[in-house]
């Protein structure tokens, strides 16, 4: 749906609590887990992959072990989940639409956006047919899957990748960014007089009332991992207007400053010569074209095998055994799920996602029930290089209070070797794709 039409949609109130707000769920307590592994002593390099717009039981339903059944709720029916391709309905995916399909925590108004009527009204209640994603069931049954990884925030791809690089898009302990600015490509490059959308504590939006979107309000893991001088890269389709999908073009920091013409590669397709070329940075987050992603509007299959080729980049590179490599989705993508994630503060948590933990080191096969969140990434890599926190939990910042990843792993077995994935193309089909392929951003909403 247009950004503008959408937001018509909500002024309307037709999404339940768009007016009035409802107030903000206290904040409640989470377990920290923590096993005592040395993360530090056998991870010096953590890959974050992300793909694009899928629910965990969109990807999941019916893995073994998991929370994944494959019946929803839609109100007070219980609807059976129905296979579908990756030719499906783009569903919406903003702050107001996640709200709908919550409801509070019951998880059955995934019937209720206006957007899917032309493929029923259950069209979100869907899994994507298992021989089409055999890279990632593949990665499951190899290493670790979790089914309980949560965004910071309701909404979309522009907040979730603030969060995955600061664990926070706080602007003031009060006041959070939401949805998307309303000009592209949403960062220090837009249009002068663009503006953002911001959330307060009582869950009410100002569409477009919030500050430029080129950030100084929060600290992002860039300041700290050069801090410390460990070094980084952010693999995005170009260096400048790569849309939502590169949240440091919205960080002042980045944008301004040494980091963007050194850690900043593009296209990201050299993630998949670099490791081989001994290029590989201590931490790393990846992103795909629009083609390559998982994003329903595009159509595509490739997202799997993208995925299955950068790591299989890794994991016949010399980094390998010391590598760690998370592969999670921005967002949910407006897919059904049926776990109510718990609620820590007035930004969410958001709607569950898939999350693969690949490593020599991560246990065998093993489904992980931890409540796990996107500070729990930025927690890991605080661990695996004795990092200091980004900051406080009562300014926003959620790698404190974060589970970390490091009950997945088990650093006393000896690390195991490498395995290939599968894959429908090879990764030359990614090195060879067109320019015109590798500029066109990967999502706006």
């Amino acid at each position: 749906m247009p950004r503008r039409a959408l937001v018509q949609v909500a002024l309307l109130g037709v999404v339940s609590g768009c007016s009035a707000g409802p107030s903000a769920p206290g904040l409640l307590p989470t377990t920290v887990v923590s096993t005592g592994n040395p993360v530090g002593k056998h991870i010096d390099h953590v890959i974050v992959i992300i793909q694009e717009n899928r629910s965990f039981e969109n990807f999941f339903a019916g893995y073994p072990h998991a929370d994944a059944p494959m019946w929803g709720l839609a109100g007070k029916q219980k609807v059976r989940l129905h296979p579908i391709t990756f030719v499906g309905p783009d569903i919406q995916h903003d702050w107001h639409s996640s709200m709908r399909e919550w409801d509070h925590g019951k998880m059955d108004g995934f019937n209720q956006l206006g957007n899917v009527q032309l493929w029923g009204k259950n069209a979100a209640y869907a899994y994507v047919e298992r021989s089409l994603i055999a890279p990632y069931w593949a990665m499951a049954r190899q290493y670790v899957l979790a089914d309980r990884m949560f965004p910071t925030e309701f909404g979309g791809s522009f907040t979730a990748h603030l969060t995955l690089v600061a664990g926070t898009d706080n602007l003031t302990p009060r006041l959070a960014e939401v949805d998307f600015p309303n000009a592209e490509p949403d960062d220090c490059d837009s249009p002068p007089g663009t503006t953002s959308s911001t959330i307060d504590e009582k869950r009410y939006e100002d569409f477009y009332g919030g500050p430029f979107p080129c950030f100084n309000e929060f600290n992002t893991m860039a300041e700290t991992l050069d801090a410390a001088k460990v070094s980084w890269k952010y693999y995005a389709t170009r260096l400048l207007d790569a849309g939502v999908w590169e949240p440091f073009e919205a960080i002042k920091y980045v944008r301004y400053g040494r980091d963007w013409d050194r850690d900043i590669i593009a296209p990201q397709s050299r993630i998949l010569t670099d490791p081989s070329q001994g290029k590989l940075a201590s931490v790393t987050w990846v992103t795909p074209t629009a083609k390559d992603s998982d994003h329903p509007a595009y159509r595509g299959k490739l997202g799997p095998s993208w995925v299955a080729s950068v790591v299989n980049a890794i994991g016949e590179s010399k980094y390998w055994k010391s590598s760690a490599i998370i592969v999670l989705w921005d967002d949910w993508g407006g897919w059904y799920d049926n776990v109510p994630p718990p609620q820590l503060d007035f930004r969410g948590l958001g709607l569950r996602v898939p999350c693969l933990i690949v490593s020599p080191y991560a246990k065998h096969g093993y489904v992980s029930h931890t409540q796990y969140e996107y500070g729990s990434i930025l927690k890991f890599i605080e661990q695996a290089f004795d990092l200091p926190p980004l900051g406080p939990t009562d300014e926003g910042y959620t790698d404190t209070r974060a589970a970390s990843l490091d009950d997945s792993f088990d650093f006393t077995q000896r690390p195991r070797p490498f395995k290939p994935l599968p894959s429908l193309v090879r990764a030359s089909h990614f090195l060879n794709e067109s320019a015109a392929d590798e500029a066109e951003p990967v999502d706006t909403e």
